[in-house]
């Protein structure tokens, strides 16, 4: 019995074939190539989350190691400040050890022998000022109540604020006394940790540096080698420039301070030349604190005579030593230099603003050395708009109108 000619829906759908026959059957739950899932995006999703995975990973890494990372870039930067000299000794014959050794001992004698000199002017001047404390504050008393007419009682007041705080003070004395005892541990644990690395770094600073190499190829080998070598001779020249600076600083505020007769000139001529130099953007202005307010515990005069001196041995340090000492060890943009060292800080503290200078040196040297540079062209926008001078010395304005009228040609 015949099918009707009209089957139904299912029927139409589904064609039977015979072996040989070349028709092709159709799949019975059609799709539509849109709707199917392309067989990279699994892949492109798994590489995703763990590359986010590995990103947090790295930010927890680097947050819990901050403090060892802050200790290996300041060993790292002191070996570069070492190494010139530590290679001088070894030329001359001193075993490479041995010279390191020498050379860290010297700088550790160096600097606990300023540290024991201001220590000993601060302590000495700070006791000499508790101990005059009455008689000044009997002499504040007397011109404030001879000034504005009042019966101003100074032993009542220091009884008064006494009594209220003295319980207090008894009572934090015991904890504040344990917290500087675990900060000072911690901080010669850390000093100790940064010249073990210093001495290992200088020490074997060539087997260390084949052992960095030997997984470069020869061309990367040659140009980390040749970044390597920058860095040491511009933080090499950075403490150097900074030496002689702050040794020039300290001999000639010592002399001014002796003249003066002010107590401790030659620790505070030292603070001076070390503070202002070594100490970015704001050591200028502590260094010569400290003279200014010894001076003014003693003599005013004497302190408007060093402040002036400051201010007069700044301008000449600025524009007549430090240009030709610095020239050829690091050249900086005041911009760039502040800028280098608030972000210094604001990463790692006040170790990053001592770090941040040498560091910005390094950085502009390096792409100095593998950056190319072009010729500016001359328009308005590079041009100097100040007037030349005419025969007369006047300025010329007509060669300061064709300076700020760009050349149709250009």
């Amino acid at each position: 019995m015949d099918e009707p000619a009209g089957g139904t829906a299912d029927d139409s759908t589904a064609i039977t074939t015979e072996p040989g026959s070349g028709a092709v059957a159709a799949d019975p739950v059609a799709r539509d190539p849109r709707d199917v899932m392309p067989a990279w995006v699994p892949r492109a999703i798994l590489i995703f989350l763990v590359g986010v995975a590995g990103l947090f990973t790295l930010r927890w890494l680097l947050v819990e190691l901050q403090s060892f990372l802050v200790l290996i870039v300041v060993s790292l930067f002191l070996s570069f400040a070492l190494e010139p000299a530590v290679n001088w000794l070894n030329r001359n014959g001193i075993r490479r050890g041995l010279a390191t050794g020498m050379v860290m001992l010297g700088s550790l004698a160096a600097t606990v022998a300023f540290l024991v000199l201001l220590g000993q002017a601060l302590f000495t001047q700070v006791s000499d000022f508790i101990e005059d404390l009455p008689n000044r504050v009997e002499r504040i008393e007397h011109q404030v109540n001879e000034r504005f007419d009042t019966e101003l009682d100074a032993d009542e007041l220091v009884k008064e604020v006494q009594s209220k705080d003295v319980q207090g003070l008894a009572t934090d004395l015991g904890t504040r006394a344990l917290d500087l005892g675990i900060s000072a541990l911690g901080l010669v644990f850390n000093l100790f940790t940064i010249a073990l690395f210093t001495f290992y770094m200088v020490a074997d600073g060539p087997r260390f540096r084949r052992s960095v190499l030997s997984f470069l190829s020869p061309t990367r080998q040659e140009r980390v080698a040749h970044g390597w070598e920058i860095a040491i001779q511009k933080t090499g020249g950075y403490i150097y420039s900074r030496g002689v600076l702050a040794f020039a600083s300290a001999v000639v505020t010592t002399a001014v301070l002796g003249i003066l007769d002010v107590d401790y000139a030659l620790a505070l001529g030292l603070w001076t030349g070390l503070v202002s130099q070594f100490i970015p953007t704001i050591g200028t202005y502590l260094a010569g604190a400290l003279p200014v307010l010894v001076a003014l515990l003693d003599d005013p005069g004497h302190a408007l005579i060093i402040l002036a001196f400051l201010l007069i041995y700044q301008q000449i340090e600025n524009y007549l030593f430090a240009p030709k000492i610095t020239a050829k060890t690091m050249d900086l943009h005041p911009a760039v230099a502040f800028g280098t060292v608030m972000v210094g800080a604001a990463l790692f503290g006040g170790v990053g603003a001592l770090i941040a200078l040498p560091a910005a040196a390094v950085i502009q040297a390096i792409a100095t050395t593998y950056l190319n540079r072009h010729e500016v062209i001359d328009t308005h926008m590079t041009r100097d708009h100040r007037r030349e001078p005419d025969a007369s010395g006047r300025p010329n304005k007509r060669s300061a109108s064709r300076a700020a009228t760009p050349d149709p040609a250009s």
